[in-house]
């Protein structure tokens, strides 16, 4: 962007005679858009908030909720759990059971694993392709129990040699 008309810094009125957006908004009065290149070599922006899934009917948004991290939680703690950084010191498998069952077990596994002084579980969902419809619910209510658990603190999708999109890695407090 250019500007045919600036005006100094100095000219404008200070402290609280103007706000920040009125302010902003007179220095941005004489801005005028660049066109764009003819020769195709600088490209749109993309947009800054990209569009979202729109929510399903029932409440849960569509597409993969494959990681997590507690507010206060390093991001990078993520990534050392999609690498399988942490030794996995305690599974559960929860194939073959019904969503009710496998969200009590894995309450009673975190509780149990903390306890133990685990700092990292793993949990086998599975990916839900033997479900009807071939959609995982057990992925869904398990993930769904780990953001609530006060014992979580991330989570991530497990590394492809230790199950990949069927399993999940879970860090846990001390």
């Amino acid at each position: 962007m250019t500007t045919r008309n600036p005006q100094r810094a100095a000219d404008l009125p200070h402290g609280d005679d103007l706000s920040d957006a009125e302010a902003f908004e007179r220095e941005m009065a004489d801005v005028i858009r660049l066109h764009p290149d003819p020769r195709g070599r600088v490209r749109d922006a993309p947009p800054i908030n990209p569009p979202r899934a729109a929510p399903a009917p029932d409440g849960h948004v569509d597409g993969p909720d494959d990681d997590f991290a507690a507010p206060g939680v390093d991001r990078r703690e993520i990534r050392k759990l999609k690498r399988g950084t942490y030794v996995v010191e305690g599974k559960r498998d929860l194939h073959g059971m019904r969503a009710a069952d496998a969200c009590a077990s894995v309450g009673r596994f975190i509780e149990n694993s903390r306890h133990s002084r685990h700092r990292c579980v793993s949990i086998v969902h599975g990916r839900g392709l033997h479900s009807e419809g071939e959609t995982s619910v057990l992925k869904a209510r398990v993930r769904e129990l780990l953001r609530s658990h006060p014992a979580v603190l991330a989570y991530a999708v497990a590394p492809r040699s230790d199950g990949g999109a069927g399993t999940v890695h879970v860090l846990l407090r001390r």
